[in-house]
């Protein structure tokens, strides 16, 4: 069942006071297997199951940004876009302070929360541009629990998710090997997709070709209330580069939002951990009996979820901020000369 008009979004903690563990819960693991127990797997609203999206009006993304040389620091953003226009009619941008840490697979404790009061503020203050699916940078049930951030949010804001990840999460033996590189040569128009299979049989997620002049795949996962057929078609339909328009404009404002209050420009979400060679995420250990913070041979593995950076990124960054810019542009990029609804390209869109 969905939230009742007019209650306020729960955070998913009860309210009596236990002791907690820096994930702000009494166990991670737990909690997280607790909430899996809500997701809603398949289509709920019946703009949905309409073939041209009749009546589907707004799509919201979600990104966070972190400041350069502060593993906590960072600006949570959140957009609305009028669908199929996709012009942004909301956008809200707060500095944050993460206090947990960042631990694979339980990327949500550290970000979701701020996600969700933006989503709160949004309810408060415009319910009328409250988004009928939120797009999330981050996997869905694409997760080594099968709950990845996209559910997470998904759960708490009880708003379809979909989950739209730029690299591949290497999870129930998926790998970015030979023969997955060789199907994504076989992509070759915009739309283009093939499924994401794991040892289990199970469908995790799509790689999709966003659009014709992009050589990596976006891989889609179902976070909440929607199926995986229809959160492919969507992704798609929101893409004019490679990153769907409402995830690429909540970073462009979020990194934005970073230059104006501190003076430099933020950067994609990175971490210590993150700027490891890609591995594949270690297994959780199960819960303990009692109050815990997450066990350390859960280790603290790179994730798939965020970009990683670039060679020459420090450098690159450094001219952006001399030049005053948040975000790299750069005009000569396809298409060569687009008519701009929102915001050029930058490399990483593309």
């Amino acid at each position: 069942m969905g939230r009742q008009k007019g209650e306020r979004i729960s955070l998913g903690r009860d309210d009596a006071p236990r002791p907690l563990s820096p994930f702000g819960c009494l166990c991670p693991a737990r909690e997280q297997a607790r909430l899996k127990t809500r997701v809603v797997h398949g289509d709920t609203e019946a703009w949905q199951r309409d073939p041209a999206f009749s009546g589907l009006r707004r799509v919201g993304g979600v990104d966070v940004s972190f400041v350069n040389g502060d593993s906590s620091g960072a600006c949570a953003s959140l957009v609305v876009l009028s669908y199929p226009e996709l012009k942004v009619v909301y956008e809200d941008s707060h500095m944050v302070r993460l206090q947990a840490p960042y631990v694979s697979g339980f990327l949500a404790f550290r970000e979701v929360p701020f996600l969700v009061e933006l989503v709160q503020r949004l309810q408060e203050k415009e319910p009328g541009l409250m988004p009928q699916v939120l797009l999330v940078d981050g996997n869905g049930v694409l997760h080594q629990r099968g709950f990845g951030v996209a559910c997470h949010l998904g759960v708490l804001t009880d708003l379809p998710c979909i989950g739209v990840a730029k690299k591949l999460l290497q999870v129930d033996g998926l790998e970015n090997n030979s023969l997955h590189k060789e199907k994504i040569v076989l992509l070759q128009a915009g739309g283009d997709t093939f499924p994401l299979m794991g040892d289990s049989g199970t469908v995790l997620g799509m790689a999709l070709k966003s659009h014709d002049h992009s050589t990596k795949p976006l891989y889609v996962s179902v976070g909440h209330r929607i199926s995986l057929e229809v959160a492919v078609r969507l992704t798609h339909l929101c893409c004019r580069f490679r990153i769907p328009e409402p995830i690429r404009q909540a970073d462009i404002r979020s990194r934005e939002h970073i230059r104006r209050t501190l003076g430099h420009p933020g950067s994609p979400a990175q971490r210590q951990e993150r700027r490891q060679k890609e591995q594949r995420p270690k297994a959780c250990p199960g819960a303990p009996a009692g109050p815990c913070s997450l066990p350390e041979d859960c280790g603290r593995d790179s994730s798939t979820d965020l970009k990683d950076p670039q060679p020459g990124f420090q450098e690159q960054q450094k001219d952006q901020q001399s030049e005053g810019s948040g975000h790299h542009e750069d005009s000569d990029l396809w298409p060569p000369s687009p008519v701009w609804v929102q915001s050029p390209p930058r490399e990483e869109d593309l």
